[in-house]
């Protein structure tokens, strides 16, 4: 009778991995989904190890930490995006980590008004002037990153050094790449761009 209960336990418990399993493809939030896929891995764990399923076993050891993992890394980035306020400065020195670096003397022109889009740059030197808007960017700022968020695909104005100037330029390429490996990197560029859309929308249009 107690060898039928232990028995009858661990098949509960496979029934339990194999429901977890399957509810996990209902789920529309991935925190939920990947607690879930865990329940299912520590259940399928004690249900393949009583029966001597190795083969199950060894995937479901190897899946565990990897939705641990997973899901520290959404956690995280809930903390970093609720922590991050209007005050706070955003940090883009990723960006020298993946840009192409390039030293610009002053007076001469990154680029003019009209031209097509294929960077966006990270000020670590000097300072550059937008043309025709009367603004300047500092060092440890980004510009250039509207037009990756404009349909119209060109520059809408032209950026000019105003001295010897260091920039990290990134294509598109290694801007997504970027933004898929250093989440708070992707934070303060969509932050900056959602304040200059702001700004832009606040200004008296020309009549």
């Amino acid at each position: 009778m107690e060898f039928l209960t232990s028995h009858q336990f661990i098949e509960a418990v496979g029934w339990l991995a194999a429901v977890s399993k399957l509810a996990t493809f209902a789920m529309h939030s991935m925190i939920p989904l990947r607690i879930l896929a865990m329940v299912s891995s520590v259940c399928f764990i004690v249900y393949s190890g009583m029966f001597q399923l190795w083969p199950l076993l060894v995937i479901e050891i190897v899946l565990l930490p990897i939705n641990a993992y997973r899901l520290y890394e959404i956690v995280a980035l809930r903390r970093l995006v609720t922590h991050m306020t209007d005050e706070s400065e955003p940090d883009f020195s990723a960006a020298m980590a993946y840009g192409k670096k390039r030293v610009i003397e002053a007076g001469n022109v990154i680029f003019n008004k009209g031209d097509p889009v294929d960077s966006l740059y990270y000020l670590a030197e000097g300072c550059v002037e937008v043309e025709d808007q009367n603004v300047t960017v500092p060092a440890g700022k980004i510009f250039g990153e509207m037009a990756f968020f404009n349909a119209s695909a060109v520059r809408s104005a032209t950026v000019r050094c105003l001295e010897d100037t260091v920039v990290y330029e990134l294509d598109e390429k290694r801007f997504t790449r970027l933004q898929y490996e250093d989440p708070k990197f992707a934070m303060a560029v969509m932050r900056t761009v959602t304040k200059r859309l702001v700004a832009n929308a606040a200004q008296p249009q020309a009549t």
